[in-house]
């Protein structure tokens, strides 16, 4: 059983970065001009997403919406936290580029974990989120609420470059 978790684990891991990879590549072919070899990687990405999903059932890490925000916050606290830090300073000493979304990542992080915190909050009293608009900075991964910002306190990429999330 315990290779199985392992197993499960891993290749819930290996699913999740082949959907982000093979979006990615998808985006490349598209901006190449090739929109059917674009649609391939999207729709084998999708089936990656599936395979990953049915993974993290598998592993029993579905709950209820209050222990996934708990989850969340543990997650997210651990990236800005503990991984993202020393990622950061040898990018920094070695004066590669991955400095740049490290930079980012850590600070945007603190962020996630913050407002999964109010989400609890509210969870814990019953209720939803109040707000029904969500903008996230397509260059650094912070997320404002209400009304996306002028510009972005992380890496100041203007508020109307921001993705909208809109509640119906």
């Amino acid at each position: 059983m315990e290779q199985t978790i392992k197993d499960l684990q891993d290749a819930f891991c290996g699913e999740s970065q082949a959907y982000q990879k093979y979006m990615a590549f998808s985006k490349k072919a598209a901006a190449d001009g090739y929109t059917n070899i674009a649609k391939l990687f999207e729709a084998t990405a999708q089936a990656e997403l599936v395979h990953a999903a049915g993974h993290l059932r598998a592993l029993g890490e579905i709950k209820d919406t209050l222990q996934n925000l708990e989850a969340a916050i543990a997650g997210e606290t651990y990236e800005f936290t503990e991984m993202y830090p020393p990622m950061l300073e040898e990018a920094t000493k070695v004066d590669h580029r991955a400095k740049l979304m490290f930079g980012y990542a850590v600070e945007a992080e603190e962020v996630h974990a913050q407002l999964y915190t109010q989400a609890l909050e509210a969870v814990k009293q019953g209720k939803d989120l109040e707000v029904k608009d969500f903008y996230l900075c397509l260059v650094c991964g912070y997320i404002e609420l209400g009304q996306a910002p002028e510009v972005c306190p992380i890496c100041n990429t203007k508020g109307e470059r921001f993705q909208h999330y809109r509640v119906a």
